[in-house]
């Protein structure tokens, strides 16, 4: 609002100026009406650009002035221009420095922005060299397979739910499977559900779930493969913080040192530390207490 104001102070100069004070004044307000002008000008195209056609209605009117004598000097409106120029040029001034600062704020706000990025990418990369896996391992496909050594264990029915939510009821259908230890059908639907609908919030706790039956089945680094995924592809999943937590158990089920599990356990209370419900925050704190963490 004080640089509309300002900016209207101009065009009321002009517009009030008797033609009498126009033509004594001299060269000296002249010249400087005409430098306020220019900058005015300058200071509009920068804080409006591609507005310079707005109308701005002055907020510094001129005070009315008595009608003097006919053939009388007109000094007084002299001077009275004289100390209206100085006020519109102090506050030129005073405006030109809060721009100054504002574009000098905004500069520390784009570094610090900046540096954020580069620190959450380093941590990001070496959550993925902790998580790869240490050897490959083939997708688990096929029907499941009976323990070495002992009978067939018995398949339940799982009932497949039917709605008007293709995802929901893909979700559902692969938790049911996996509650019923049927790993090797729990896997592909849940792999299905993330491929087929990214977006659906089903996505994150889909492939969360993934995560949690490769390593209920024995495969941890493929499981810590899940879970990383989970985290990196939809960081503001319902389910990521999970995954963070679940990474570092499958690390631990691979041997990896402990410094790389306590490092998911440091990104995990970093990001999500106000996301988590005081159960999972006592399983943290016991993982962090199994590492050694510090």
């Amino acid at each position: 609002m004080r640089l509309i104001g300002t900016l209207a102070a101009v065009a009321a100069l002009a517009a009030v100026m008797p033609a009498a004070a126009q033509t004594s004044r001299g060269d000296g307000i002249e010249g400087r009406v005409d430098r306020l002008e220019r900058e005015m000008r300058a200071v509009q195209r920068k804080v409006f650009p591609g507005g310079a056609g707005q109308t701005i209605e002055p907020q510094i009117t001129a005070p009315q002035q008595p009608q003097g004598a006919p053939g009388l000097p007109a000094t007084s409106v002299v001077a009275d221009l004289n100390a209206r120029v100085s006020a519109v040029e102090s506050q030129l001034s005073s405006m030109t420095g809060q721009i100054e600062q504002t574009q000098y704020r905004v500069r520390q706000l784009e570094e610090a922005f900046n540096a954020y990025k580069r620190a959450t990418d380093a941590r990001l990369k070496v959550l993925e060299a902790g998580a790869a896996p240490a050897e490959v391992e083939e997708p688990v496909t096929g029907p499941a397979r009976p323990a070495v050594g002992g009978p067939a264990t018995p398949t339940a029915s799982v009932d497949r739910p039917k709605s008007d939510d293709p995802a929901e009821d893909g979700y559902i259908y692969g938790y049911r499977l996996w509650q019923a230890k049927q790993y090797d059908k729990a896997i592909p639907e849940l792999r299905a559900v993330v491929q087929k609908y990214p977006k659906h919030r089903r996505a994150s706790y889909a492939q969360n779930l993934l995560g949690r039956a490769l390593l209920d089945q024995g495969k941890p680094a493929l499981a810590a493969t899940a879970f990383f995924e989970s985290y990196q592809k939809m960081p503001n999943g319902e389910r990521a913080p999970d995954s963070l937590y679940y990474l570092a158990q499958a690390l631990v089920k691979m041997k990896k040192p402990a410094g790389e599990v306590c490092k998911v356990y440091d990104e995990l209370s970093q990001v999500y530390g106000d996301r988590l419900s005081d159960a999972m925050k006592m399983d943290v704190a016991t993982g962090r207490t199994a590492s050694k963490c510090k």
